[in-house]
Parts: C-alpha cells; structure tokens; sequence
C-alpha cells in the first residue's frame, strides 16, 4: 500500500503545481465569408474566405477583412509580402500561393482571411 502512495504522490503534485492555459489562447473563431466583396469588377465572384477572428467578433473581422483586402488591391505591391496599415491594423499579406493569404493584427487582435 505504502508503494502505490508513493507512486501517485508525485503525480498528483504536480497536477496541483502546473499552472493550466489560458482557455481560449491561440484559438481563431470561424467566420462566414464575404461573398462577393467585389461585384462588376473582374474579381467578381471570387470570396473573401477562410476569415478567422481572434479576439475580434464575426461582424468586425468581415469587416476587416473586407476594408483591409480593398486596400491591399489598391496599393501596387513589390514582391510575394504586401505590408500595410490600414485603420489602426498591421496587415500582412502572402502573395505567393495560388491563394493570397492575409493576417491583420492589432494589439491581441487578430484576423485571418485568403482571397
């Protein structure tokens, strides 16, 4: 008896000392996407999609997404990593893959998308 005391002595221990991680660090929410953000043009039908929100409701990471990607299309980029603020957010975008890829970041704040 005094042998399986030991043996689950330090194990439980160290359940008491560990600290647990935050619940919903480093999670991303799935949002819907925005369909067709831009009509009459030639990226008709294509979606902002794969949006994804850390920190940041639904209805402000389409809207990011969506302000954000506008913009991106406006600016001439150099190279495959477009780099841009646009309203207080640090933007991100990977040019390289057959899907462009963007991540905007303020503060804890992050949204994902591709286009």
């Amino acid at each position: 008896m005094k042998t399986v005391a030991w043996l689950i002595l330090p194990v439980a221990c160290t359940l008491l000392v560990a600290p647990a991680p935050p619940a919903e660090a480093g999670s991303y929410e799935r949002c819907k996407p925005v369909s067709n953000p831009y009509p009459n043009t030639r990226y008709e039908g294509i979606p902002l999609s794969r949006i994804r929100a850390q920190d940041v409701g639904c209805h402000r990471a389409r809207r990011v997404a969506r302000g954000a990607h506008r913009k991106a299309l406006r600016e001439p980029n150099a190279g495959s990593v477009e780099r841009f603020t646009w309203r207080g957010w640090k933007v991100k975008g990977d040019l390289s893959g057959p899907h462009d890829r963007y991540i905007a970041r303020r503060g804890e704040k992050r949204v994902r998308w591709q286009f």
